[in-house]
């Protein structure tokens, strides 16, 4: 809701248009690509049940001010800029702490439910929330005022967040005995990745969906407008209709015990397919019955990933993990929206789908080979480490290096 009245502030401001609209939002995302790693470390040394409560008052606090300017009348384009930037701020560091939190309130064995669960309720809101966002922006009356009425609920939302994590059963957590201050610890929590060949797999994968594919407010944009001749209204269908593909995806994921690489890789190609098949429909009809099938595919790819993150990193440092996690997984936006923009300018809207599919795909067998690369280099390290250690009596075997590598 408040990304909707947000934008039509911006826009009811005299003299705003496209290029202030994005620099707002520019300027709330860009706190989540410069301190999302950082925001990792501040996750692993201090208790994230406070960290949450301090990190849900920020960006209540900035949706309050903005709120309020916006009822009074008095909201300015730089106001706006600031505010945005302090919301981005906020959810920059709430990020990394609320997804490893998941772990500490529900323990290993239901992660993986957890993780459905929160991601159907966040996609239910993508259906709910803008449509009721423009119902009460209309009905308060259509202008800046009314936007800050839908701003001011956003506000008071908080703190039904902030009370109920005052509410928990401390004891009841599974919390880590939290890190000490040390330096290189953001550089600590690099190098544990570079020892886990899983983990690298998936941030590949998910670092070339989210580049290259995920694109979708744009691609859609253009397949509506430029392909099918539709208006804004069809384009917003476009993402309703993705999003109930999206709160099905997690639904199922909310039902699955564990989850297995195959899965991940599955669904990665066939997000991969599904784009590509996209890019070579005939009719608006066509495209938006196909649109759910992306959104299974993207939400159980993401899903799938985001739950093996948590569950194969160390408590000590799934902060820092979640927050490269989540850096990878919006960083690449910046790169790929550029491209895939210009692709689509000069070679038609079509190619955005055809060309941010096959990317997909194409990091999948990529993200294969440093799977490959990174095994084989653990079982270097560790074959290199026994034989330092073993007496020259009793040199290191292959079958213990090969059991070693297996467990």
């Amino acid at each position: 809701m408040q990304r909707v009245a947000q934008d039509w502030l911006v826009l009811s401001i005299p003299g705003n248009g496209g290029t202030e609209l994005g620099i707002t939002t520019g300027l709330q995302f860009l706190p989540i690509l410069l301190f999302s790693p950082y925001a990792g470390v501040v996750a692993d040394r201090f208790p994230k049940r406070r960290l949450l409560q301090l990190t849900q008052a920020t960006m209540g606090l900035a949706a309050l001010v903005l709120g309020t300017t916006a009822v009074c009348g008095v909201a300015q384009t730089w106001l706006v800029y600031l505010l945005a930037f302090a919301l981005g701020l906020g959810a920059a560091f709430d990020s990394p702490a609320r997804q490893s939190f998941v772990s500490e309130m529900v323990g290993p064995e239901d992660v993986t439910n957890a993780v459905g669960l929160n991601s159907a309720s966040f996609n239910t809101a993508r259906i709910i929330g803008p449509a009721l966002a423009g119902l009460l922006i209309g009905a308060f009356g259509g202008g800046g005022r009314a936007t800050g009425w839908v701003i001011l609920m956003n506000a008071v939302s908080f703190l039904a967040v902030i009370v109920q994590l005052q509410r928990m059963d401390q004891s009841a957590l599974h919390t880590p005995k939290p890190a000490r201050r040390a330096k290189g610890m953001l550089r600590e929590g690099i190098t544990y990745l570079r020892g886990q060949p899983k983990l690298l797999m998936v941030l590949v994968i998910v670092f070339f969906a989210g580049t290259f594919g995920m694109n979708f407010q744009m691609t859609s944009a253009l397949m509506a407008t430029r392909v099918f001749g539709k208006g804004a209204g069809e384009y917003g269908l476009l993402g309703s209709v993705m999003a109930v593909g999206s709160l099905s995806g997690a639904l199922l994921a909310a039902g699955r015990k564990r989850i297995r690489l195959r899965l991940i890789i599955g669904a990665a190609v066939a997000f991969g397919v599904a784009e590509m098949v996209a890019g070579t429909l005939p009719s608006y009809v066509v495209f938006a019955i196909w649109c759910p099938l992306i959104g299974l595919s993207t939400i159980t790819m993401l899903n799938s990933a985001n739950a093996t993150m948590q569950l194969e990193a160390a408590p000590a440092v799934r902060g820092r993990v979640m927050a490269l996690y989540f850096t990878v997984l919006a960083g690449g936006t910046p790169i790929g929206s550029p491209v895939i923009g210009w692709i689509g300018a000069h070679f038609g809207p079509r190619w955005t789908l055809l060309v941010g599919g096959a990317m997909t795909i194409l990091g999948v067998g990529l993200a294969l080979l440093v799977r490959r690369y990174a095994e084989a280099r653990v079982v270097r390290a560790e074959r290199l480490r026994i034989e330092a250690s073993a007496p020259p009596s009793e040199p290191a075997t292959d079958d213990l290096v090969l059991d070693l590598a297996a467990d």
